[in-house]
């Protein structure tokens, strides 16, 4: 086994590890902890797989923006140490259903499709042009979608806010 096959389970065991306990964990400030480790082993493969304009776009925005966001939400409010109410058996069977049939469609999904061998011409990327896909509005722009994630940030950070607001019944 090579290095980059066990860099490769590592960073796949936790993601996963962390995936299940930021959704599973009863503590806000805990899961949106857990998060910050889902989202850095993410930009840890983009690394291996050598996108590294990706990975970095990864740890900026996404682990130093928006969980940085969340955790100075939650911060903010005074229920920084509650506890979230434990789920009703009803809801776990559910939700443990939905997940398990959401997973056959993706995996049948995946493994009916035949993926094309494809050859991708080795092109040279200058600055340059990225900063102009970056500013632009107009066919393969990206000014657009940086405008719809800060909608995205906006509503990550009225959610946090919302779900670790102090009840006052």
């Amino acid at each position: 086994m090579t290095n980059n096959q066990i860099m490769f389970f590592i960073f796949s065991a936790v993601i996963v590890i962390f995936s299940i306990l930021t959704v599973t964990s009863r503590r806000i400030l805990r899961a949106a902890t857990f998060l910050l480790f889902v989202l850095v082993s993410t930009a840890g493969l983009y690394f291996m797989l050598r996108f590294n304009f990706l990975a970095a776009i990864q740890l900026t925005l996404y682990a130093g923006g928006i969980v940085v966001l969340i955790i100075f939400s939650i911060l903010l409010t005074s229920h920084v140490g509650a506890k979230l109410e434990q789920p009703g058996l009803a809801k776990v069977i559910f939700s443990a259903l939905t997940a398990l049939v959401g997973a056959a469609v993706a995996i049948a999904a995946i493994l009916q499709y035949k993926f094309p061998e494809t050859v991708i011409p080795k092109e040279r990327t200058n600055i340059e042009d990225i900063g102009q896909a970056l500013i632009s509005t107009g066919k393969y722009g990206y000014a657009l979608p940086f405008e719809v994630i800060s909608i995205l940030l906006l509503a990550a950070m009225i959610g946090s806010i919302i779900i670790a607001k102090k009840r006052k019944d």
